[in-house]
């Protein structure tokens, strides 16, 4: 007598249900992950908000807070590196179930959108935020995120319009 579990006549209301448990699910896990595999990250957080001053704004006549010392905060940087890409994985995870599970257009579109964000996040993070050196390329870095959420849009949206 073999019950096998039909995932798929599931309603889409259980569907979301269950794709949000595991999201969240996901998401702790990967915050315990990366809280104890990087060496004193509570310190390290506590040195940053600390270190925190402010700093012109390349080509504007405002300040804004930013890391008085930018390249001592690596390992604070690389937790975020590790967390970003983690999560970049767990929605690679979520779109491979939405596609087996027969999600909607939009909820599969909303998943690639994440995935942009969260390893296009880890890649800037990697290779950017680690290699800085003054508080003004703080603002760069930011200026290269709210770049990549516009890419993530835009990643949304060839999804949404190849499916129509």
């Amino acid at each position: 007598m073999q019950t096998i579990l039909n995932l798929q006549a599931l309603t889409d209301k259980k569907k979301e249900s269950l794709f949000t448990a595991i999201y969240i699910g996901g998401i702790f896990i990967v915050i315990a992950l990366v809280y104890f595999l990087s060496a004193n990250l509570w310190d390290g957080l506590v040195k940053f908000f600390s270190s925190l001053t402010l700093a012109p704004v390349p080509a504007t006549g405002i300040s804004l807070p930013a890391p008085a010392y930018p390249a001592a905060h690596i390992n604070l940087y690389m937790a975020a590196f590790q967390f970003a890409i983690a999560l970049g994985i767990l929605e690679i995870i979520i779109l491979f179930l939405r596609v087996w599970l027969h999600s909607s257009v939009t909820r599969l579109a909303e998943t690639i959108e994440n995935i942009v964000f969260w390893l296009g996040t880890s890649y800037l993070t990697a290779t950017y935020l680690a290699n800085m050196r003054i508080p003004s390329d703080w603002f760069v870095f930011w200026a290269g995120i709210i770049l990549i959420f516009g890419l993530a849009l835009v990643a949304r949206s060839f999804v949404i319009f190849a499916k129509r």
